[in-house]
């Protein structure tokens, strides 16, 4: 049957799509009853991986290209953990090119990683929703994997969870502890999964009848820092401050300390992503689960099996990890 697609596989088996990558690939562990019913509807659609990708997929093309410039470095050691593991399941090889922040530094990223044969590339944040990087990709006929996007990209394979309802559950958390002031701490403003953050956090607020202080960030401690001094300079500042991610989250404790506050007692402090960067610190910080080698994993590991141009929105769940740094209001 011509035209099927990885997904259609993985709906009429009941799965996801990383899944099916594995059986039909023949690497990962999964149980021979799934085994069984992705092999059923493999034979009932007649699916079979395009050339580009079943000889990825076999380690024939063993090229899987990765760019980055992400300023976090627990959260790009993860993910480059990750990404090496899932080349490695699809007995692929990862090259990592750096990437310039000015103009043009993303498309000379991406020829670089054409010139070496690669036809498949892995976008972490803040690349997976660049117009640049994106474009240029399509004009090498590269496809590509976009990770940790808050919406769904079209073309192509996006792995990411649902950076709305984490942040929503976080902030019902913080509620729960009778915080009534709460303060949050936005990321970069050209990142999806930024903006998804701040409305699940300003969704629950308002329904609670809360007050709700929002300060721009930019996903670094020093940014991180700065807006959490403006904040706990307020007259009445929070009694919770929830940082879109651990590395500003780590900053917020800092000024907390810079100023004799005790953190939980005095103010509360949650993060998002646990990266090692949430259990480097004293208090230990409470935070969002974003599994992101896992992603990153995912990503590979889609990238062999995924045929040209087809869409693939894979959705990893989240978990709230609480730690020392969060308690109830005084």
């Amino acid at each position: 049957m011509s035209g099927v697609k990885i997904s259609d596989v993985a709906r009429l088996a009941g799965v996801s799509a990383m899944t099916v990558s594995r059986v039909v690939n023949g690497r990962g562990a999964v149980s021979a009853a799934t085994r069984e019913r992705v092999e059923a509807a493999v034979r009932t659609l007649g699916y079979s991986p395009n050339a580009a990708a079943r000889k990825l997929a076999t380690g024939q093309a063993d090229r899987i290209g990765l760019i980055y410039s992400n300023p976090s470095p627990g959260y790009l050691s993860e993910f480059l953990l990750g990404a090496l593991a899932g080349a490695r399941r699809i007995g692929a090889q990862l090259i990592v090119e750096p990437c310039d922040d000015g103009p043009g530094g993303e498309r000379a990223a991406l020829r670089r990683l054409a010139g070496g044969g690669v036809k498949a590339v892995i976008l972490p944040p803040p690349h997976g929703e660049s117009g640049e990087a994106l474009s240029e990709a399509r004009a090498l006929e590269m496809r590509v994997a976009a990770v940790a996007t808050g919406v769904a990209r079209t073309g192509d394979v996006t792995v990411r969870i649902d950076d709305r309802a984490a942040a929503a559950e976080m902030t019902r958390r913080l509620l729960s502890l009778g915080h009534t002031r709460l303060g949050f701490i936005g990321g970069a403003t050209d990142q999806s999964a930024s903006r998804e953050r701040e409305e699940g956090f300003r969704v629950e607020v308002d329904a609670a009848a809360a007050r709700g202080l929002v300060e721009a960030g930019d996903f670094t401690y020093r940014g991180g820092l700065a807006a959490a001094e403006r904040l706990l300079a307020l007259e009445a500042p929070p009694t919770a401050i929830f940082a879109a991610n651990d590395e500003m989250a780590t900053a917020v404790v800092a000024a907390a300390h810079r100023r004799g506050l005790d953190v939980p007692g005095d103010v509360t402090v949650v993060g998002f992503d646990d990266t090692a960067a949430a259990t480097s610190i004293w208090p230990a910080l409470t935070t969002v689960r974003q599994p992101i080698a896992e992603m990153a994993e995912a990503a590979a590991s889609l990238l062999g099996g995924a045929a040209s141009g087809e869409r693939i929105d894979h959705v990893l769940a989240h978990r709230l990890v609480e730690r020392g740094s969060s308690g109830p209001a005084s």
